[in-house]
């Protein structure tokens, strides 16, 4: 059995790097089989006008483009917060095989709350779903992104 290794640095890295756009800081990383990072983004709604710029959108479409794909089967998905049901939709599209996020989203979550997209009968791929990895500095990052605009 091979290493387990976490990409939730990178998309760490991305999160803070939408900050400093003025971004609300999420970043996703995308994972080929053999674990090799093929695309990583952060959101940019705002700097693309574009209510479906969040990072998990952005780094799904980066991944089908380099592969010439509409779906990434085998491909792991990692975010530093829950994805809302827009996102856990286009993650059950693309086939990703497991998702990896950090801090919960309680009142825009898609996954783990909310609409909880995967367990839908509808849903015709359900990716595995591992929550909580680095969730503590995802959260703090989120938490201190929204306080200063308080």
């Amino acid at each position: 059995m091979a290493d387990f290794t976490t990409h939730m640095d990178q998309a760490l890295a991305e999160a803070r790097a939408a900050a400093l756009r003025g971004e609300v800081p999420v970043g996703a990383v995308i994972t080929d089989p053999r674990g090799r990072v093929i695309a990583a983004a952060g959101n940019r709604t705002r700097e693309l006008n574009d209510p479906t710029a969040h990072a998990e959108i952005l780094a799904i479409r980066a991944a089908c483009a380099r592969l010439g794909s509409e779906r990434l089967p085998g491909h792991d998905l990692w975010v530093t917060l829950e994805p809302c049901p827009m996102c856990a939709a286009a993650i059950s599209a693309a086939r990703i095989a497991r998702l990896y996020f950090g801090a919960d989203d309680p009142r825009m979550g898609g996954v783990t709350h909310g609409a909880r997209v995967f367990d839908h009968p509808q849903c015709h791929h359900r990716p595995q779903v591992y929550d909580g990895l680095s969730a503590q500095p995802s959260r703090a990052l989120l938490q201190s992104f929204f306080a200063a605009r308080r």
